[in-house]
């Protein structure tokens, strides 16, 4: 296997893994309550990243590493809160597709230099949100389901993360693996306290209920970042953000073939519709984030050189 298969395959894994992990959080906040799930998580996922730190060769942490790990830390929580209690109150499948939704929210938050996006956006953008009105029917039309308003809000949220990331990280040499560290150990004193009442409960579960929460801690997790930091390096940031793209085709496809979750005529067209309006709304932001970038270097060709 060469090098380009090979990153695909790590980078189709990461989205294979990202798209199984609502099935896997639905079913243990069946078993536990949900900030005990999330506090697990969180507390496995930390433990893990600091014995890396620790067996890895040494570098040392700066203040900006831990500054912008702990805002960071902030975000990510509130996003996991939002998708996993949204998640425990509808379908993975539906999960998947609405947190989707980011792919189209983020360049509207993330638009730096007062860039414009073409209307055709706005199109792809209002096509995503016909599809969550059509997943969150059923059935047939009726008053969106708690869960699914939870995981609307969780897109959201999520988009403003991604774009605090792009925003605090740029210009930096940050090590990812710090910064992870980082954002875990503070999620796991943040849920620490709403989790406490729940703990005792956590040593008297089965194997099974252990397998999904170490499955969220180290492979939805940190397997799933670190994997990512690593495959993106070996290909192109539009071949990435296609393949991770494919996240909720795996959601729909894992809910329905391991959880029993049906499709209705309704969530079926949703999900067409949601999966056509990412894509279509991802190929016409970077497209224009392209054309942007070409023009800025033809206005001020000194860009062009890279530095030493």
């Amino acid at each position: 296997m060469n090098v380009t298969r090979r990153t695909d395959a790590v980078l189709l894994l990461v989205a294979l893994v990202w798209g199984s992990s609502y099935l896997a959080a639905k079913t243990a906040t069946t078993a536990l309550p949900v900030m005990a799930v999330l506090f697990a998580r969180y507390a496995l996922s930390a433990l893990a990243c600091g014995a890396l730190v620790a067996f890895r060769s040494r570098r040392s942490w700066t203040r900006g590493e831990i500054r912008v790990g702990s805002v960071l830390g902030v975000t990510q929580a509130a996003v996991l809160v939002l998708e996993t209690y949204g998640v425990a109150h509808t379908s993975a499948a539906n999960a998947g597709l609405i947190i989707s939704l980011t792919i189209v929210l983020t360049p509207l938050l993330d638009r730096g230099g007062g860039r414009r996006l073409p209307g055709t956006f706005f199109l792809a953008a209002g096509l995503c949100v016909a599809a969550v009105g059509l997943l969150t029917a059923g059935n047939g039309l009726h008053a969106p389901r708690l869960g699914d308003m939870l995981m609307l809000a969780a897109a959201v949220v999520r988009a403003a993360h991604v774009t605090l990331v792009g925003r605090l990280t740029a210009g930096r040499r940050s090590d990812p693996l710090h910064l992870t560290t980082v954002q875990t150990a503070l999620g796991s004193a943040l849920l620490l306290p709403a989790a406490a009442p729940s703990l005792p409960a956590l040593p008297h579960n089965g194997a099974a209920t252990w397998a999904q929460l170490g499955y969220l801690a180290l492979f939805c997790s940190v397997f799933a970042f670190l994997a990512q930091t690593w495959a993106v390096q070996g290909t192109s940031a539009t071949r990435a953000s296609l393949l991770l793209g494919t996240e909720p085709i795996w959601a729909v496809a894992i809910g329905v073939a391991l959880g029993g979750e049906r499709c209705t005529l309704w969530a079926t067209l949703g999900a067409g519709l949601m999966v056509a309006g990412t894509y279509w709304g991802q190929s016409i932001e970077r497209r224009h984030r392209g054309a942007s970038m070409a023009g800025e270097r033809e206005a001020c060709p000194a860009m062009t050189t890279t530095g030493a």
